[in-house]
């Protein structure tokens, strides 16, 4: 059995095997008979007890249960009025099992615990031989020496079972990765180190200084302090900074972390609007620090913590401080004797915690000083009767004028006239009372000459409320828009008021178990619970969440980069809305059927002009559906929008190159003169004095009194042939191939006159291409003149 799970505190079992205490058919048996557990926490010591069910015909029944750990003149001292364990003793058991728990253990708490019960019979009672010891110890961190250098080891007066991890912390910092001990690696002379085991660190040791200099170190005067509602308390610690001048110091509660800017970095309580007005930070002395808070409120339980910071170093806030219980009075009835005349009662002035040194104590009845109650318990008669209160101790007596003395059976009714009696003696004792033994009663007595019965008397238990618990209707899912109750659900005598709370912050207070919403929204989500309260108690149920369904709304389109889209560039278009549960996302564009995307962001790269148009996302939940469109234009980039211009500019110069280069080869044509026997036009001018000159003369000029040669192109006109060429007559080649036929024709110059040189030849011979239309035959030309 491991310690961490034997007992809410830290507990060692040295002995974890169950001891049976006792003989025959009577006995207390114990899960362990030596507990070792550290001071401040809390420790359950766990037993069950047995006897016979029957002695001499008689049914056994426990009247009474107590532990103690010491006696006085009239018996064992019942822990629960204890003045060393006032507040701090809970008793819990039933059907046979006794259990002991103490918190806020004290050293002064080391002893042998023993469990007593007595029941109906009169000569039968029995008490635990040997007990279960208790000690309570506190870490130390103790220093050794190994080879020049210091270690330290988590200590106590009873060593852990099993292997449990440690805490070590250092400036009032918890140190990572440090979990074993002894502690190993660098120690700093200057800083003061402490260590705790892991899952108890409210138990930790007190902070030292290594190497017995002085160093830095914060110690609390008290680790705990129990204060009265309205009242004023002192919170104060001493502390020690090493060199160095203090920059800042100040008081802060953990338990406020969740209003830091930053919840690693504490904040001054005098800043917390909680406190506004109450709470005060002063020295007495230098090196002494005093947090005050006046008017405590229930909700001022908390834990409170001192911290420093100098230019080098700050002192930390992991390590625990003093924790403030703030308790109001309660009357409780400890104790009661009931007959059929009368009533007397015990009362205890009760309070959560116990308050500190001996506190003295007034009673008021219907608003007037008691003067003679200065304890906290106080003795009344109740006639007829008073009010009696769950856990408290009752006693029945009956009594009759007989002779010779009477006998007497005790009896409960409950509609069966065969009941059986329950009790023979005179008394009966409930030694603590539960709301289940709530009934009518009677006793019957009776000897030799006769018999005769009292009058029936009403036990009504009240309790505080018990059970508390939040049920929602309808169950299942619920939506947006419907109607939704919650009840609070308690036991309690007399019947509790309620109050209803989201988030602790107050809804409804008043008799009504139930909580409405006639149309519930998505703002109403939230955790609630509820308190029910009566003059003996309050108690809080456990929390419901309330998860409220609902379709998508607010859905927008976020458009990232945001600016101007330009061309070919790349766009995210995030979608987004408020669902429960979460929406799911479709895309699509404006006249287009098809499905863009199924996602919660539509990304689209290289952008063109075509991706321009309207967008529009679909958030959609089993609850209902939502649209939101965004228009996308995408923009020309600079060098696209200056593409045109550019364009019609090169455009607009080559035209006027083409007209230019025209314009000066016209006028050069127009410039050239004509020769002799040329047209106009630029066609075959032809000498008609030479035509069709076929002589052998003609035919074998010299070639070196031939000149160049011209070159020119002759089209042949299918509509209007040129009179000059009509009697020439294309000769058509067997092949009909597309091929460029060639004429020549020669020129010769006037002969010179007798008896001159014979004149040179022409140079302007010619031979010239003609080309004949596709649509017509073509011939082969070969002419001389």
């Amino acid at each position: 059995m491991s310690f961490t799970a034997a007992a809410s505190g830290f507990l060692v079992f040295l002995l974890s095997v169950p001891v049976v205490q006792g003989q025959d058919d009577w006995g207390v048996t114990c899960t362990s008979t030596e507990i070792c557990a550290l001071k401040g926490s809390t420790v359950d010591i766990l037993c069950t007890y047995r006897h016979p069910a029957s002695i001499d015909d008689l049914p056994i029944t426990v009247v009474k249960t107590l532990w103690f750990t010491k006696e006085d003149g009239d018996g064992p001292v019942d822990l629960r009025t204890d003045s060393e364990y006032e507040g701090r003793v809970e008793y819990h058991g039933d059907q046979k099992k006794c259990s002991l728990r103490i918190t806020d253990l004290r050293e002064t708490d080391s002893a042998v615990y023993k469990f007593r019960f007595i029941t109906n019979h009169p000569n039968r009672k029995f008490t635990s031989p040997s007990g279960v010891t208790l000690t309570v110890t506190a870490l130390q961190v103790m220093r050794y020496w190994t080879s020049s250098q210091p270690q330290l080891d988590c200590e106590s007066s009873c060593r852990p079972a099993g292997h449990p991890s440690y805490i070590w912390s250092k400036n009032g910092q918890n140190i990572k990765d440090k979990t074993s001990s002894p502690y190993t690696g660098y120690i700093d002379s200057t800083c003061s180190y402490s260590c705790a085991v892991k899952g108890q660190e409210a138990s930790r040791s007190p902070s030292v200084c290594v190497y017995g200099k002085t160093c830095s170190k914060v110690t609390y005067t008290n680790r705990t302090i129990c204060a009265l509602k309205g009242s004023s308390v002192h919170i104060s610690c001493t502390y020690n900074i090493y060199k160095y001048d203090v920059i800042s110091k100040f008081w802060f509660s953990p338990q406020y972390s969740y209003r830091w800017k930053d919840s690693s970095q504490p904040e001054d309580l005098r800043g917390n609007s909680e406190y506004a007005g109450r709470a005060q930070q002063f020295e007495e002395k230098k090196g002494r620090s005093t947090l005050k808070i006046t008017d405590l409120r229930e909700s001022d339980s908390a834990e409170y913590r001192f911290k420093f910071k100098t230019q080098n170093y700050e002192w930390g806030s992991d390590f625990p401080g003093t924790t403030l219980t703030v308790t109001a009075l309660q009357v409780h009835v400890t104790r009661s004797s009931v007959d059929q005349f009368s009533t007397w009662a015990e009362l205890k002035c009760h309070s959560s915690c116990r308050l500190a040194g001996r506190p003295s104590y007034v009673w008021y009845k219907n608003g007037q000083n008691i003067k003679e109650g200065t304890t906290s318990s106080y003795t009344v008669l109740v006639s007829p009767s008073g009010e009696i209160v769950e856990g408290s101790s009752v006693t029945l007596t009956c009594r009759s004028d007989a002779n010779p003395a009477a006998t007497y059976t005790w009896y409960k009714e409950n509609g069966n006239p065969d009941h059986k009696p329950f009790s023979t003696e005179p008394q009966f004792h409930f030694v603590s009372i539960q709301s289940s033994v709530s009934g009518e009663y009677y006793c019957a007595a009776e000897n030799e000459l006769g018999g005769n019965r009292s009058a029936s008397i009403s036990i009504n238990v009240k309790y505080g409320p018990k059970n508390t618990s939040v049920l929602v209707s309808p169950s299942g899912e619920i939506v947006q828009g419907s109607s939704v109750t919650l009840t609070c659900s308690s036991d309690a005598n007399p019947a509790a008021t309620y109050t209803w709370y989201k988030e602790n912050r107050t809804l409804h207070e008043g008799p009504e178990e139930g909580y409405n919403f006639t149309s519930i929204s998505s703002e109403d989500s939230g955790t609630y619970h509820c308190q029910s309260e009566n003059q003996y108690r309050q108690l809080n149920s456990s929390s419901l969440f309330i998860d409220v369904q609902y379709g998508p709304k607010n859905t927008s389109v976020l458009v990232s980069p945001s600016g101007e889209i330009l061309e070919g560039s790349s766009v995210n278009l995030t979608c987004s809305s408020d669902a429960n549960p979460a929406a799911t996302y479709t895309w699509y564009k404006e006249n287009e059927a098809s499905l863009k995307a199924s996602e919660q962001i539509l990304a689209i790269t290289d952008l063109r002009p075509e991706h321009s148009g309207n967008y529009y996302c679909e958030a959609h939940n089993k609850r209902g559906r939502h649209t939101s469109t965004l228009q996308l234009t995408v923009v020309a980039g600079p060098w696209k929008s200056t593409a045109p211009a550019v364009t019609s500019t090169l455009l607009l110069v080559i035209i006027l190159l083409i007209f230019v280069f025209l314009w000066i080869r016209g006028k050069r044509a127009s410039k050239q003169p004509s020769e002799p026997g040329e047209r106009p036009d630029n066609g075959l001018q032809l000498n008609p004095g030479h035509v069709c000159d076929t002589s052998a003369a003609a035919q074998t000029q010299p070639t070196e009194q031939q000149d160049d040669l011209d070159y020119a192109t002759i089209h042949f006109s299918k509509i209007r042939p040129d009179p000059l060429y009509s009697n020439f007559k294309l000769q058509r080649r067997e092949e009909e191939e597309e091929t460029v036929q060639y004429a020549a024709v020669k020129f010769r110059r006037p002969q010179t006159a007798p008896g001159s040189q014979e004149a040179d030849e022409d140079p302007s011979e010619l031979y010239s291409t003609v080309q004949k239309p596709h649509t017509n035959p073509r011939g082969h030309i070969h002419k001389a003149f």
